[in-house]
């Protein structure tokens, strides 16, 4: 009874801790306004994350923290490489933090 106790325990924490590893996001993707540069559906303009290949608005920064959405190189004229740390929880993007990178126009 014993060995199964510990099997199973062992079990439960090694599947927690490969479901946290999954689900933290720490790389570059793309970064724009969900609904003026990715389509999305959607009535404002919102910061949005293009992760593999998928669209997921954002949560924990808003699209005017970057400066003028609507400007030449503005999230709602161009989608932005940017360095994210988060995680996708519900569908939605929740970020602990977004640095863009440099813009080059291309």
């Amino acid at each position: 009874m014993k060995y199964l106790s510990l099997l199973l325990l062992t079990f439960l924490f090694g599947c927690g801790t490969i479901k946290n590893q999954t689900n933290q996001i720490d790389q570059i993707v793309g970064a724009s306004c969900g609904t003026c540069v990715f389509g999305m559906t959607g009535d404002d303009c919102d910061l949005a994350i293009r992760f593999e290949e998928k669209f997921y608005y954002a949560e924990g920064a808003s699209i005017d923290e970057f400066g003028d959405a609507h400007a030449e190189d503005g999230f709602c004229n161009v989608e932005r490489q940017a360095h994210a740390k988060g995680e996708i929880k519900h569908g939605v993007f929740v970020l602990k933090s977004l640095e863009l990178l440099p813009y080059t126009k291309e």
